[in-house]
């Protein structure tokens, strides 16, 4: 990229929209390991694995857009001109300017990051995703190998919130935090939707409601999860709600987050790990969408 416009001088601009080139290491070594079932493999082993990894988390695009465009450009000419004293003709060279119709090309040049963690759930089996999964949620039992790495995954221990007792009075409400406390600590895996390959936030709260047999939903976005609901005010929360939030990660949409509410300010939902947090963090604070209320 930084020689981009030198090596192609046949562009008049070049316009660039890159995305960050950047990992999880600890995502790349789950994927590998993953891959070939657990068993030990040396970099010789997985060159071509990881080649094939790389292109298809990275996609580069190269649009050549051209107009017409005017520039003014300075002729010389020869015109007869009159001596006023003598009547004599003569010529004479002169410079005038015209304007002049000239093709412009631009090239814009895009390369997308599709996050290399989203690509096991594409790419690998149910069973090698739960593999995937279970070294996610150990780090490969060496949670200081890239400890000096910003991109690299901090090991974190679900939060656990001591929810009152009395808000198990609502017999829903105490079926889905059975349900999904079983699941506290999981890792989050893009894409997951059960125990066995992990969960997303949406494969999450769709799983819980499903199972704890309280609303059937099945596989849900969650888009999907939030036309289930009808919009509820913020003073109206009560446990048993959804609670959505947006552009939670780099593009990410309008709907992008999703929890399930537990009253007082927290929610149970799928960060990494599975866990519960105060949604009046400023990081939840900043994209707070809507409550939901599911028909139940």
């Amino acid at each position: 990229m930084t020689n981009y416009a030198e090596l192609h001088p046949e562009y008049d601009e070049c316009k660039f929209n890159l995305d960050t080139i950047w990992h999880d290491p600890y995502s790349l070594i789950s994927f590998l390991s993953a891959l070939h079932d657990g068993q030990p493999w040396t970099i010789d082993d997985v060159t071509d694995d990881m080649i094939s990894i790389f292109e298809r988390q990275y996609t580069l695009t190269e649009t050549v857009h051209r107009k017409t465009k005017y520039r003014t450009e300075t002729r010389t000419g020869v015109r007869e001109v009159v001596d006023e004293e003598t009547g004599m003709v003569y010529e004479e060279v002169y410079e005038y300017e015209i304007s002049v119709p000239y093709t412009y090309t631009t090239c814009t040049v895009t390369l997308d990051n599709f996050n290399l963690s989203h690509l096991p759930i594409l790419s690998m089996s149910k069973e090698k995703v739960g593999l995937y999964a279970l070294y996610m949620s150990t780090l490969g039992n060496m949670p200081d190998l890239f400890s000096r790495n910003p991109y690299a995954s901090t090991l974190k221990d679900p939060f656990i919130y001591d929810i009152p007792e009395e808000y198990f009075a609502d017999e829903n409400f105490a079926r889905l935090i059975e349900e999904g406390e079983k699941y506290l600590g999981f890792p989050y895996v893009w894409g997951g939707t059960s125990p066995s390959t992990s969960f997303d936030c949406c494969g999450f709260v769709s799983f819980v409601l499903t199972n704890s047999g309280v609303l059937n939903t099945g596989p849900r976005g969650v888009e999907g999860l939030y036309d289930l609901t009808d919009r509820i005010q913020p003073s109206e929360a009560r446990p048993g709600d959804l609670v959505f939030f947006s552009e939670t990660y780099e593009g990410g949409g309008v709907l992008s987050h999703v929890g399930l509410y537990v009253g007082d300010g927290y929610m149970l939902h799928c960060g990494n790990p599975i866990g519960y947090v105060h949604i009046e963090s400023s990081f939840y604070r900043d994209h707070f969408y809507a409550f939901g209320r599911l028909p139940i």
